[in-house]
């Protein structure tokens, strides 16, 4: 079992940038792939970024592409959400949530992953 806890979040002016930090406990958290997920008011929760358990490989939505990135630390059982050039659309509350399965491919399905953390909140103003 992992437990996850994200921090990071709080309001910014469109433009800006914010790190999201996602720290694990737990041993195992090094072989599990990783994911950032994001839920706007009155809309369904979707898919932002995963990265698998050895970092080597990285897979963002379109909508972030270029101005997202999502990178680990294994030594510290932390993930990452960097965010530049943030947006107003981009206001939700991100969660960060592990795959156990260890898979080949990285999921964006969010019935895939087994544990998420609470979330942390993102406000962009415009």
């Amino acid at each position: 079992q992992v437990q996850l806890v994200e921090s990071g979040g709080g309001l910014v002016q469109a433009g800006g940038s914010l790190r999201l930090s996602c720290a694990a406990s737990g041993r195992t958290f090094s072989s599990y792939n990783m994911g950032w997920f994001r839920q706007a008011p009155g809309k369904e929760r979707e898919f932002v970024a995963a990265i698998s358990w050895s970092g080597s490989s990285t897979y963002n939505v379109d909508l972030v592409k270029g101005r997202f990135t999502i990178s680990r630390d294994n030594a510290k059982k932390t993930v990452y959400l960097q965010m530049n050039r943030l947006e107003p659309e981009d206001t939700a509350v991100y969660y960060c949530a592990a795959d156990r399965e260890r898979r080949r491919s990285l999921e964006k399905d969010r019935d895939r992953y087994d544990y998420w953390g609470q979330g942390t909140q993102v406000t962009v103003s415009s």
